[in-house]
């Protein structure tokens, strides 16, 4: 007989469905909140309950945003002729912290996964192609994660765009900075020299 109060069980079971929590990192997290002595629990629900409220898409690069267009998207110092395509907005976050790149964004949702049901008509691909018809972007930089899936999604997209004459061009992947060459798998190292450029 389970003598685990229904509320408490509900949240173990809630955070058990977020990605990377198991179920005793649920169990461990909502303990916490039980035990702690200011009101975490009280923010954290109100926090969740902001997020539902303030948070939406953007109408344009489908990164998330508290108001349609996102200041990337409005911003008028980017360069508007280069986008760069990402599986999820955490990358964006990634990209923008290195301030090396100032064109705009375009946000998958997703990568094409078979094994998980998730085809093309699941990502935001048909806005992507609208974005390159428009005539003004000479670039789309495919920036896939460098995963089965990420790879298959980025030769998907280089098909569907070939037609429109843009330059495709995909993220150099290679050995990492402090990296040895003995350590790197055969695959790393061949992308390596593949990217190689110019000093």
């Amino acid at each position: 007989m389970d003598t685990t109060p229904q509320p408490v069980q509900r949240l173990i079971e809630a955070f058990s469905r977020l990605p990377g929590i198991g179920p005793k990192s649920a169990s461990r997290l909502t303990y916490f909140l039980i035990r702690s002595q200011s009101d975490e629990a009280g923010e954290l629900a109100e926090a969740l309950a902001e997020l539902r409220e303030k948070i939406q898409f953007c109408s344009i690069c489908f990164n998330i945003t508290e108001h349609s267009p996102c200041p990337i998207c409005q911003s008028e110092e980017r360069d508007r002729s280069v986008i760069c395509v990402v599986e999820e907005p955490l990358d964006v976050m990634a990209i923008e912290r290195t301030r090396e790149y100032h064109g705009l964004y375009h946000v998958l949702h997703g990568v094409i996964s078979p094994m998980d049901g998730i085809g093309p008509e699941d990502l935001r691909i048909r806005e992507l192609a609208e974005r390159a018809a428009s005539g003004s972007v000479k670039e789309i930089i495919l920036a896939t994660n460098p995963s089965l899936e990420g790879e298959n999604t980025a030769m998907y997209l280089q098909r569907k765009l070939v037609a429109t004459n843009i330059k495709i061009t995909r993220l150099a992947r290679g050995l990492p900075m402090g990296g040895d060459l003995e350590y790197a798998d055969e695959v790393t190292l061949a992308r390596a020299l593949e990217g190689r450029r110019e000093l």
